[in-house]
C-alpha cells in the first residue's frame, strides 16, 4: 500500500515536471505528457497500471467534459450551431464508417462490428488537446470556437456508435433502424436529463442556505450525477453533462457567490489539470500492458494497421471539412449562414486540428475482456493499439505541425474583432459609466452627505478621466504595473512584520493578506491580455 501512494506521488511529480519543460519549449503540455509516458515505461520506473475498464469513463469523462462545457461561450456555440452539429455528428458518423469499411478489408479476421467499434473509438478528436495547442498560436476566434463545440458534442456521437458496435459483436445482432432510433433516443434523453438535473441543482444553489464550501462541493458532483442519471435512462451522458454545465454556467452570477465562483473555479483548474496530467500519462505508461497481450498480431502488423489507420483518419476528416465548406456555399443559396464563403483556408486548419486524446482512450480501455457468454471480446488488444498508435501520432505529428499550418495558411481574421486591449478599454469605460449614473440616479443625497461615499464618486470620475486621458497620450502601464506589484509586496512585508506583534490577531493578519492578494490577482487579470 505505501509502496503504491509513493509511486502515485512520484507520477504526480513526473507529471509537474513535464509539463513545466512543455511551457519552457512552448509545446502543449499533452504532447510531452504522452511522450513522457511513453519514456517512462520504457525506462519501466512504474509498474502496470490498469484501470478497470468499466470506470474509466465515468472517472475522467464527466469532470472533463463539465469544466469544458462551463467555459464555453453559449453565444459563440449557437452561432454556429450548424457548422459544429455537422461536425459533431454527421462528420464523426462519416469518419466511423470510413473507418469500419478499411479495417475490415485490411485487417484479417476483424469484423465489420469490429470495425465500427474502432471507428466509433477514434473518430471524436480531443478537446484538450486542440484547445491546448491553439493557445500557443494566433488563429481566429470563430476556429477556436468551432473546434471547441465540435469536441464537447462529438463526444456523445463517437460513444454512442461505439456502445451499438460493442453490443453488436457481443450479441452478433444489429438492427439499422433500432440503432438509428436508439442514436435519436440516447441524444434526446440525454440533453433532456442534463437540464432536468441542472434545474435541481439550480434550485438547490438558489434557495437553499449553502455556503461557499457547499456550493463548490456541489458543482464537483453535479457532472457525475448528470452522467450516471442519464446513462442509466439509456441517454447520452456525455450531452447530458454538457447541456447541464452549459445551463448552470449561464447563470452561475445568480445561483453562486463571488466567493463560490472565485473558490470553485481555483478548484475545478487545479482539478482538470490533474485529470488531465493523468490521462495523457497514462496513454504512454498503457503500452508495455498493450503491447504484452497483442496475441498472435506481431508488433510490426500493428503499428502498421496504426500508421494506416491514423492516415485515413487524417485524409477523412480534411476532405469532410472541406465537403462541408463546399456544402455551405450551396446551401447559403437558401438559408442564412454565418459565413457563406468559408473558403479553404478554415477548413484545412480545423480539419487538421483532429488530434485524438482522452476520450478515445478512455472507450478503447472501457472494452470488457469478457463478453456476456465468457467469451474474450475478439481483437481488444489489437484495438486498443491502434487506438494508442493513432493517438500517439496525431497528437505529435498533428499537434507539432499544428502552428506551421496555421502559419502557412495564412488565415485572415473575417470577423475583424475589436483588439482585446480595445475591448477591455470600451468595458471598463461602460463599469465607470455606469456605476456614477447608478449613484447619481439611487443615492445622490447619500452620496451628498456620507463622505464615504462622496469619496467613491471622485474615485470613479478620476478613474474615468484617466482612461479618457490614455486613449489620447498613452501610459506605461508595464511600468504601472511593475511599481504596483513591488508595492504589494511590500505590504505583505509589512503584514510579516505585525504577525510578529502578539497583539495583532493572525486571523487578521490572514484576512489582509488574501485582500493584498486579490487586488494583486485584479492587477494582473486588468493589465495582463485575456487568455
Amino acid at each position: 500500500m505505501l509502496t503504491t501512494v509513493i509511486q502515485h506521488i512520484l507520477l504526480i511529480f513526473f507529471i509537474l515536471v513535464l509539463v513545466m519543460i512543455a511551457q519552457k519549449l512552448k509545446i502543449a503540455y499533452p504532447i510531452i505528457l504522452v511522450l513522457g509516458g511513453l519514456g517512462l515505461s520504457m525506462l519501466r520506473l512504474f509498474p502496470s497500471i490498469e484501470i478497470n475498464p468499466e470506470l474509466i469513463l465515468l472517472i475522467f469523462l464527466p469532470p472533463l467534459l463539465y469544466e469544458a462545457a462551463w467555459y464555453t461561450s453559449w453565444k459563440e456555440l449557437w452561432r454556429w450551431r450548424r457548422v459544429i452539429s455537422i461536425f459533431a455528428f454527421l462528420i464523426v458518423i462519416v469518419t466511423s464508417g470510413v473507418v469500419a469499411v478499411v479495417s475490415h478489408a485490411l485487417i484479417p479476421g476483424f469484423s465489420l462490428a469490429l470495425g465500427f467499434v474502432l471507428g466509433g473509438i477514434v473518430s471524436p478528436p480531443d478537446a484538450v488537446s486542440a484547445t491546448t495547442i491553439l493557445k500557443y498560436v494566433k488563429v481566429p476566434k470563430r476556429i477556436s470556437a468551432i473546434l471547441e463545440g465540435e469536441s464537447l458534442m462529438n463526444d456523445a456521437s463517437s460513444l454512442i456508435v461505439f456502445t451499438f458496435a460493442r453490443t453488436a459483436v457481443t450479441t452478433g445482432v444489429f438492427v439499422l433502424h433500432e440503432a438509428a432510433t436508439g442514436f435519436v433516443v440516447a441524444i434526446v434523453m440525454g440533453i433532456a436529463i442534463g437540464l432536468l438535473v441542472a434545474l435541481l441543482y439550480y434550485a438547490v444553489h438558489r434557495w437553499l442556505p449553502t455556503g461557499t464550501e457547499m456550493d463548490v462541493i456541489l458543482t464537483l458532483t453535479a457532472p457525475y450525477v448528470m452522467y450516471i442519471t442519464a446513462e442509466y435512462f439509456h441517454g447520452s451522458g456525455v450531452l447530458a453533462v454538457v447541456s447541464g454545465g452549459l445551463f448552470l454556467s449561464s447563470r452561475s452570477q445568480h445561483i453562486l457567490s463571488y466567493r463560490s465562483r472565485l473558490q470553485g473555479a481555483n478548484v475545478w483548474a487545479t482539478l482538470g489539470f490533474m485529470l488531465n496530467g493523468l490521462v495523457f500519462m497514462l496513454i504512454g505508461l498503457e503500452l508495455p500492458v498493450i503491447i504484452k497481450e497483442l496475441g498472435t498480431v506481431s508488433l510490426s502488423e500493428a503499428i502498421k494497421y496504426g500508421v494506416i489507420i491514423t492516415v485515413v483518419l487524417i485524409v477523412t476528416r480534411l476532405l469532410c471539412t472541406l465537403s462541408a465548406s463546399a456544402f455551405t456555399v450551396f446551401i447559403s443559396r437558401y438559408i442564412t449562414t454565418a459565413d457563406s464563403r468559408p473558403g479553404w483556408k478554415g477548413p484545412v486548419i480545423i480539419g487538421w486540428a483532429g488530434m485524438r486524446g482522452v476520450v478515445s482512450l478512455a472507450a478503447a480501455l472501457s472494452i470488457p475482456v469478457y463478453m456476456d457468454n465468457g467469451a474474450l471480446f475478439p481483437q481488444r488488444n489489437l484495438i486498443l493499439f491502434i487506438t494508442f498508435t493513432v493517438i500517439l501520432l496525431t497528437l505529435v505529428a498533428q499537434g507539432l505541425s499544428l502552428p506551421f499550418v496555421i502559419k502557412w495558411v495564412d488565415m485572415e481574421d473575417p470577423d475583424k474583432h475589436l483588439s482585446v486591449e480595445e475591448q477591455e478599454r470600451i468595458i471598463r469605460d461602460r463599469l465607470l459609466e455606469g456605476s456614477i449614473r447608478f449613484l447619481d440616479n439611487h443615492y445622490p443625497e447619500e452620496v451628498k452627505a456620507n463622505p464615504a461615499l462622496k469619496q467613491l464618486r471622485e474615485d470613479l470620475e478620476h478613474r474615468k478621466t484617466v482612461s479618457m486621458h490614455n486613449k489620447i497620450e498613452g501610459v506605461d502601464h508595464l511600468l504601472y504595473k511593475k511599481v504596483y506589484l513591488k508595492m504589494l509586496n511590500h505590504q505583505r512585508s509589512v503584514l510579516h512584520e505585525l504577525n510578529k506583534d502578539p497583539a495583532t490577531a493572525h486571523e487578521l493578519i490572514r484576512k489582509y493578506h488574501e485582500l493584498v492578494d486579490i487586488e494583486e490577482e485584479i492587477l494582473r487579470m486588468k493589465y495582463e491580455p485575456a487568455s
